[in-house]
């Protein structure tokens, strides 16, 4: 494993350490969605271009796909959470 594949796999795991700091400090689930949605695709793509100079091209098309998944549906899926969230606690009136 050369330096920089380590350097970018320990800098996904470093974010993604941090992140989960952030879903157990903060209080409101609107911060820990936050903190779970902001840096999880950062985690996961440091740590997929790390692994994808150790693997080569095949496995770097691979991770490539699943970034582009992940970087197209995060948002939409914390937007929910965070809608859901919402209408539950029934700040909007409802129900």
């Amino acid at each position: 494993m050369s330096v920089v594949t380590a350097v970018f796999m320990l800098l996904g795991a470093g974010i993604a350490v941090i992140a989960g700091i952030g879903i157990l400090r903060f209080e409101s689930s609107f911060a820990r969605f936050h903190a779970a949605g902001k840096a999880s695709p950062i985690a996961y793509l440091a740590a997929a271009i790390g692994a994808g100079i150790e693997l080569g091209w095949g496995g770097s098309g691979l991770l490539l796909i699943a970034a582009a998944a992940m970087t197209l549906t995060l948002p939409f899926g914390v937007h929910l959470l965070f809608r859901a969230v919402h209408r539950a606690q029934g700040v909007d009136g409802a129900e």
